[in-house]
């Protein structure tokens, strides 16, 4: 039998999301990379930390890294899009990544944002049987999918409302966004690994940080025609952007 020699890539999804943003792209992955796509604590399938744990990036990162040891997965590539990606850079910082690729990762703006005055997902989760029938509805469904895709048009029926009920059910959201949005990502003393950051020029829920919330040496590009979670917008040029972000040795 050969001998696999792909390196493992870690796939983390943003805050109300889970592993199943990735389903566009784990084809496309396959061929040069293992991919790995996980559940963020509180998430999907993953059940929360422990109540008196924060869920913050630092603290997601962690139980992450717990869970690729128990995978046998010791210091992989990591990407990671939203909180997703704010989680990959804690990794990176802590030693557990060899490299990261960041799609519009939350955490580097300039402050801390606060709290929302309105909160959209507490009137969902009152509404949640009405949202549910929405879902059914094309237009309403893409309507919805827009606050995050450039192009609603191209989730999947089936996915997009899997999409939606995820973010009303997470049980780990209100933890993790309150987390997100009382702490900032530093970048000051980050190590010397390969860092992509990557922004879609059409999102509409995060903007590019200023050249000076960067990691030192981080490599920054602007995806054309794609949104906030643009694995639907574009499967080929998000796995490119993977393949080519992770393309680098697997440190001893």
């Amino acid at each position: 039998m050969s001998e696999d020699r792909r390196e493992p890539l870690l796939l983390l999804h943003g805050l109300g999301g889970s592993k199943e943003i990735w389903t566009p792209v784990i084809d496309l992955l396959e061929a040069e990379r293992t991919p790995l796509a996980l559940d963020l604590p509180g998430f999907g399938a993953e059940p929360p930390l422990a109540a008196q744990v924060e869920p913050s990036a630092a603290n997601l990162a962690a139980a992450v890294h717990e869970r690729c040891l128990k995978l046998g997965v010791e210091r992989p590539h990591v990407a990671g899009n939203s909180l997703g990606g704010w989680v990959a850079l804690e990794m990176g910082r802590a030693g557990w990544a060899s490299s990261v690729t960041a799609i519009s990762p939350a955490g580097l703006w300039r402050a801390p944002i606060g709290e929302r005055r309105v909160n959209s997902r507490l009137w969902a989760r009152r509404l949640r049987p009405l949202v549910a029938l929405a879902l059914h509805n094309r237009g309403l469904r893409e309507r919805m999918l827009a606050t995050f895709a450039a192009h609603p048009n191209r989730v999947p029926a089936r996915e997009g409302r899997k999409l939606v009920l995820g973010w009303i059910d997470a049980n780990g959201y209100d933890g993790a966004n309150r987390a997100m949005r009382t702490h900032i990502f530093d970048p000051a003393g980050y190590p010397e690994i390969p860092v992509t950051l990557a922004w879609g020029e059409l999102d509409r829920l995060v903007g590019p940080p200023r050249p000076e919330r960067r990691p030192a040496g981080a490599r920054y590009l602007a995806l054309p025609e794609i949104g906030h979670t643009p694995t639907w917008d574009d499967p080929e040029l998000i796995a490119a952007t993977l393949l080519e972000g992770s393309a680098v040795p697997v440190a001893g």
